[in-house]
């Protein structure tokens, strides 16, 4: 079985923040560290080389492959800001449909600026992705 690639590391978030350009993406992270730690009330950790995790827990899935992995986290790309959204996004249309300019994937949120969607929006449905995880995974590694 093979491990996860991502991995929780002990990298300093700080370091990796403080050298993301262009600056409007570097307030960006540096707002969405905020949000997410006071949100989650889980103490931001590097996740491999380019991720910002909060949390942490431990999936097991039918085929016998496992591990461990955050319960949210973002990374500040190059084309976008990349929003980890573990649960998807199927439960959260009516959320999305008043967050403003962004995509999806499976389980990532896309968005350019900050100031392209409502923070308050944001806000909701990063609560509402912790109380799927707090639900589906209650315990914490």
């Amino acid at each position: 079985m093979s491990e996860n690639k991502t991995q929780a590391t002990e990298a300093s978030v700080i370091k990796f923040l403080t050298a993301v350009t262009p600056d409007q993406k570097r307030q960006d992270a540096f707002a969405l560290l905020e949000m997410m730690e006071r949100l989650s009330g889980y103490t931001a950790k590097m996740w491999g080389p380019s991720i910002i995790g909060f949390g942490q827990y431990h999936y097991k899935y039918a085929s016998g492959r496992e591990g461990d992995f955050m319960r949210i986290g973002f990374s500040p790309r190059k084309a976008n800001i990349s929003l980890y959204i573990i649960a998807g996004f199927e439960q959260h249309k009516d959320l999305l449909d008043q967050l403003g300019k962004h995509k999806t994937g499976k389980s990532c949120l896309y968005i350019n600026h900050l100031r392209d969607i409502k923070p308050k929006v944001l806000e909701q449905l990063i609560v509402k992705e912790l109380e799927y995880m707090a639900e589906k995974y209650p315990d914490d590694v």
